[in-house]
């Protein structure tokens, strides 16, 4: 394989993005052990392999369905290109899907069947974005979806499947999931909003009228400061009203990762070929704000052994 053909191929997988499905578990996780020093470790394990597996099916799927609208037709590391053989490709998406709803079906039948329906509902959710014949990625509401589907949804399910006692089993813990979630699911929005950045004009060709479609490159890039001045604030407000400990304050270590991404597109927002990576920024600092989170968690529990 030539070195051209293994940097599309690295594109395609993108590898980095499936932090997005792993950080919810492990951020909860954290959480959880924090507050009751231990944490249901199988069902972590278990929880993280499904939540691959399914954001496997919804990558390879949402290039299908844009294969089929021809919105990727010159971009050579979708997967469709690549393979050239769709058929095999949908067989590898919804095994994967199948395989990770039964683990999380698993989980359920020793937990809560809450669990399997609010899962079942981010697969719905997920599919409302690309799939026909709703397509709502194509009006601009994909952004709102995801941070549905990764933020309140996800987290409730995640908290319910690892907590080591039987509080979440009968009541979906709404609240505890908005304060956990809310922050790192908007820095995954953000990510889904900063891959448009580069292709404004194939979406709008195309009929997918992305929120940059809407507002366009310039407004979107001083929105994108906006947003990352919002998860920050948030995340201090659950700091200072005690709901995680101060080292939490760590999720500050994704702030160069912000200022690289606001300098990016604040300069070059209207030169497609230097911010095609842009989301690439928005993962790192996504990546490294969960990763905080986290290492907070962690060292407080351990401070308090």
């Amino acid at each position: 394989m030539d070195e051209n053909k293994k940097t599309l191929w690295r594109q395609a997988i993108k590898w980095p993005l499936y932090s997005v499905a792993i950080l919810p578990v492990f951020i909860t996780g954290a959480y959880l052990l924090n507050q009751y020093e231990k944490v249901r470790i199988y069902n972590l394990i278990a929880f993280t392999l499904a939540a691959i597996l399914i954001l496997l099916w919804e990558n390879l799927t949402n290039d299908l369905f844009d294969a089929e609208t021809g919105i990727d037709e010159f971009k050579f590391h979708s997967i469709v290109n690549l393979i050239k053989d769709k058929k095999i490709i949908s067989i590898i998406a919804y095994t994967s899907l199948i395989i990770g709803l039964l683990i999380i079906s698993i989980i359920s039948l020793s937990t809560s069947v809450n669990i399997l329906i609010l899962v079942a509902a981010c697969c719905f959710l997920g599919y409302l974005y690309q799939g026909p014949p709703f397509r709502f990625g194509y009006q601009g509401l994909g952004e709102p979806l995801c941070w549905i589907a990764f933020g309140p949804f996800a987290y409730s399910a995640i908290l319910i499947a690892l907590n080591p006692s039987n509080v979440y089993f009968e009541d979906i813990p709404w609240k505890v999931s908005l304060l956990l979630g809310s922050g790192p699911s908007l820095a995954t929005t953000l990510v889904l909003f900063c891959s448009h950045f580069h292709q404004i004009i194939e979406d709008k060709r195309h009929g997918k009228i992305s929120p940059l479609v809407r507002i366009g490159a310039k407004n979107g890039s001083q929105f994108v400061p906006w947003i990352i001045f919002t998860i920050y604030i948030f995340q201090l407000f659950t700091i200072v009203n005690g709901f995680i400990p101060f080292f939490c304050i760590l999720y500050l270590i994704s702030f160069p990762q912000a200022i690289r991404l606001i300098n990016l597109l604040r300069y070059s927002y209207d030169k497609p070929s230097v911010i095609k990576n842009c989301k690439f920024i928005a993962i790192k600092f996504q990546t490294l704000n969960g990763v905080g989170l986290i290492t907070g968690l962690i060292l407080n529990y351990l401070i308090n052994q």
